[in-house]
C-alpha cells in the first residue's frame, strides 16, 4: 500500500488463524511472532522504528495498493521461508530486542515487567484480590509509558494487566499458600542472593589482591 508521492509502503502479510496477545500461557507465540514480524522487516528493509500501530487503508483512493496474493500464511510457513532466505532474526536479536522494543515486542517486555512487578506486589494484598487487580493495572499504565517512546494502547494494556492478575488468583502457588508461606520464601530468596553477592564480592577481591601481589 503505497503512498505515490514519496514512495513510503506498508506491507501485509495476511494470517491464516489469529494468536492470542495478552494471555499468560501464549506468551511463547507472541514472541515468535514478534521474530517472524521482525524477520518480515528485514525481508523488505523495513522501518526499524515502526511500532505496527497503524497502517494504511489499502482501499483508499489516496495509495496506490497493489494485490500480490489472496494466501493466508501460517507463522511456521512464514518462518520457514525466512529462514531459508536469511531474514529470520537470530537468537542475539531477542537481547537487543528488550533494549528497545518495538511492534508486538512491546507486548512480552510489558508483560515481563509487570508480572515481576506483581509477584513481589502479592504480599501487600493477601485476602484482597481487587486490590492486587488495581495495583497491578496501574502499574502496568504506569510501565507502559516508561518504557516505550510510543507507548501500547490504554485497552491492550488493561487485557495484560488482567491476565496476570487473573493467573495469580486462579492458578499461582503464591497466592494459594498464603502470606505465611509466601514470606517464608521471600525471606529465604533474599538471604540466598545476599549469600551469592558476598561471595561474589570475596572471589572479585581475592582476584584483586592476587593481581597487585
Amino acid at each position: 500500500v503505497e503512498n505515490p508521492s514519496n514512495g513510503h509502503a506498508h506491507a501485509v502479510w495476511a494470517l491464516s488463524a489469529p494468536f492470542a496477545r495478552t494471555e499468560y500461557a501464549k506468551r511463547k507465540p507472541l514472541a515468535y511472532a514478534a521474530a517472524v514480524t521482525e524477520g518480515l522487516r528485514r525481508s523488505v528493509d523495513g522501518d526499524k522504528g515502526y511500532s505496527g500501530l497503524i497502517t494504511k487503508n489499502p482501499e483508499h483512493t489516496a495509495w496506490d495498493s497493489h494485490w500480490i496474493t489472496d494466501k493466508l500464511y501460517s507463522l511456521d510457513e512464514l518462518s520457514f521461508w525466512l529462514e531459508e532466505t536469511g531474514f529470520m532474526p537470530p537468537e542475539s536479536w531477542k537481547k537487543t530486542r528488550r533494549k528497545s522494543p518495538i511492534g508486538l515486542g512491546r507486548n512480552c517486555a510489558l508483560f515481563e515487567s509487570a508480572r515481576n512487578w506483581a509477584y513481589r506486589e502479592i504480599r501487600h494484598h493477601f485476602g484482597d484480590p481487587d486490590g492486587l487487580g488495581r495495583s497491578i493495572q496501574a502499574t502496568a499504565q504506569a510501565l507502559n509509558q516508561e518504557l516505550f517512546s510510543e507507548p501500547l494502547p490504554v485497552a491492550e494494556v488493561d487485557q495484560i494487566a488482567r491476565s496476570i492478575h487473573k493467573w495469580i488468583i486462579a492458578k499461582s502457588r503464591m497466592w494459594a499458600d498464603g502470606p505465611a508461606v509466601y514470606e517464608a520464601t521471600f525471606t529465604a530468596m533474599q538471604s540466598a542472593r545476599g549469600k551469592k553477592s558476598g561471595k561474589t564480592r570475596r572471589e572479585a577481591g581475592h582476584a584483586l589482591w592476587r593481581g597487585n601481589a
